[in-house]
Order: C-alpha cells, then sequence, then structure tokens
C-alpha cells in the first residue's frame, strides 16, 4: 500500500497542467532587396576623323581617295574642274551598357488580438477546474481515496 501512495504521489508531480495564454500582439516587417545587374550591347555611330591628303602631279588628272571620300580633279582647255564625293558611310561601334534594376518588397506581417466579452462569468468551480486540469483533479480524488482506505484498512471495519 506505501509503494501505491508513493506511486500515485510521483505521477501527480510528473504531470503538469496550465492554461492556454495567448502571446502578446506582434508586427513582422521584412524588408527584401534584389538588385540585378544586365549588360547590354548598344550600338553607337562613331564621328568621322577628320583627313587631309595631298597629291601633287604633272598629269591634267588627279585623284585622292580615303575610307570616307573620293577627290578627282581635272584640268581640260585651261580650266580646272574638282569634284569631292563622300561615301555614305557610317562607322558602328559597340559598347557594353549597364543596367541594374532594383526591386525592393516590404512585407508586413500583423497580429491582431482582440478582446471578446463572455456573457457570463465561470464559477469557482469551473474556473478550479481550469486551472488544475481534470487529469490533476483525477490524480488528486484517487489519492484521497488510497490514503482513506490505508487508515481504514487497519480497523477492519470492511473487507475489500
Amino acid at each position: 500500500m506505501k509503494n501505491c501512495i508513493t506511486l500515485v504521489l510521483f505521477s501527480a508531480l510528473c504531470v503538469a497542467c496550465a492554461t492556454a495564454r495567448q502571446a502578446a500582439p506582434s508586427e513582422k516587417i521584412i524588408t527584401e532587396t534584389r538588385i540585378e545587374t544586365v549588360y547590354k550591347t548598344d550600338t553607337v555611330l562613331l564621328e568621322i576623323p577628320k583627313i587631309v591628303e595631298k597629291v601633287v602631279t604633272k598629269d591634267t588628272v588627279s585623284a585622292l581617295e580615303n575610307d570616307y571620300a573620293k577627290s578627282k580633279a581635272v584640268i581640260s582647255d585651261g580650266l580646272l574642274t574638282h569634284s569631292l564625293e563622300t561615301k555614305p558611310v557610317q562607322k558602328p561601334v559597340e559598347v557594353q551598357t549597364k543596367i541594374v534594376y532594383r526591386d525592393s518588397v516590404i512585407v508586413k506581417d500583423n497580429v491582431i488580438i482582440q478582446t471578446v466579452e463572455v456573457e457570463k462569468e465561470l464559477t469557482g468551480w469551473q474556473t478550479f477546474k481550469m486551472k488544475t486540469g481534470g487529469f490533476a483533479l483525477g490524480i488528486i480524488v484517487l489519492l484521497i481515496v488510497c490514503v482513506i482506505l490505508y487508515f481504514v484498512k487497519p480497523l477492519n471495519l470492511f473487507k475489500l
């Protein structure tokens, strides 16, 4: 019988009961920034540099030509005829352009706790039972019954 009481007491100490409680309201803010760098190839037109060329000849015809223009001079009947013709040339040059995309996302998480009014207050017994728990109450009742049987058995009032 002493082992029974020890076992019941040990079981009562191992069981913990508590009421559920809500956490305090909290707010969580998360800022996520994403940076993406892209290199884009662009083509720009290059300005043509100034080029000077000269030719001296004893002939009646002179011609000059480079990448961008050609010129021809002719002397006939004592008259000098000179023509200059430019070529339709555009010099494309590729250039790497850096483009940076920045994207920020703000996530806000709010926890709102509302108080709800209850129509009727709990009785003393209901409050006690919620605080101690039905399981712990059953162990206490079992312990009381074991203690009563322990003290009544030596009296031999009734046989089990």
